[in-house]
């Protein structure tokens, strides 16, 4: 099978129409679809909506099992798997290339460093791999230690993956604020880390996480603050569901107000992307967009102050 690939973008389950759009709108046409991989002819483009991009796809013809695995070697020693077809035959692919170390992190810690390829097959004779691609991790989804006991939700592994994609998190001494923080699961993830952290929202904080010593408590509506009547903030986060363009106002409030150095928070959609929203989140300098492994619906965006 002779087939022209130059991009492949690993969407999300159930988001693969919202990055096929996404697409478009860069020019980018899909030409098929590998389980929740999108093909292309055109060269690799960035997508916010991708878990993973690979960015110099190829594709070999392989005459046996022995054959796709020493392709692989051939480049490097590092693979993963994205596999929507042939899993048998995948399998013993895999048998044959050197195991990824891929246990699970326990947060804090640095996102791997080591070059991770990826590759997939087509068909029973048609490999398709990688050698590079924009995630550091198998599929784009990194894997944590969870913890069970202590966060009143699983919203903390959002921020967590949020701060392992930047490479550094909020440390102790720093200041915080969480806006919309109830019942606190970021509020947890950012004291757990010895940060002092302000949790803003109309409802209460879980007790536990009320308790902590680096919490202090607002009661409040996020968008009824203004920062410029605030002391300085390290980190700003948000996990806060609202309407996409009132965070971009909130955002791009804070960001006027010059009274932070760093920016998380999450955009929500509801019912059908605001792709406009997107563009606007994007063009504000220094930004940058994500869907994190952890994100349903949703983008994540980062923004860091120049010079912070």
């Amino acid at each position: 099978m002779t087939q022209t690939i130059k991009g492949a973008w690993l969407a999300a389950a159930g988001l693969e129409s919202v990055l096929e759009q996404d697409l478009a709108r860069r020019g980018v046409t899909i030409d098929r679809w590998h389980g929740q991989l999108a093909l292309s002819s055109h060269p690799a483009v960035f997508s916010p909506w991708a878990l993973d991009i690979w960015l110099e796809p190829e594709v070999a013809t392989i005459a046996s099992i022995r054959d796709a695995a020493e392709t692989l070697r051939s480049r490097q020693r590092n693979w993963s798997l994205y596999a929507a077809d042939c899993f048998r035959r995948t399998a013993l692919i895999e048998d044959r290339l050197p195991p990824v170390k891929a246990a699970p992190l326990t947060f804090p810690t640095a996102p791997p460093t080591s070059p991770l390829g990826a590759w997939t097959l087509l068909d029973a004779t048609t490999l398709l791999f990688s050698a590079r691609k924009s995630s550091p991790f198998v599929n784009g989804t990194p894997q944590f230690i969870e913890d069970r006991i202590g966060p009143p939700s699983r919203a903390y592994l959002k921020l967590w993956e949020a701060c392992t994609r930047l490479g550094h998190w909020p440390q102790p001494g720093e200041t915080c604020l969480d806006l919309g923080a109830t019942p606190g699961g970021w509020t947890w993830a950012i004291a757990k880390l010895g940060a002092d952290v302000t949790a803003v929202d109309r409802a209460p904080l879980d007790p536990k996480v009320a308790a902590m010593p680096t919490v202090s408590f607002r009661q409040g509506s996020a968008f009824g603050l203004d920062p410029k009547e605030l002391p300085e903030a390290d980190w700003v986060f948000s996990d806060i569901i609202a309407y996409p363009k009132r965070l971009l106002a909130l955002a791009t409030r804070w960001i006027e107000s010059g009274r932070t150095k760093q920016l998380v928070l999450t955009v929500k959609f509801q019912g059908e992307t605001d792709h406009d929203i997107v563009s606007a989140f994007e063009a504000i300098p220094g930004s940058s967009l994500a869907h994190l492994a952890q994100n349903k619906h949703e983008l994540t965006f980062f923004w860091k102050k120049p010079d912070a």
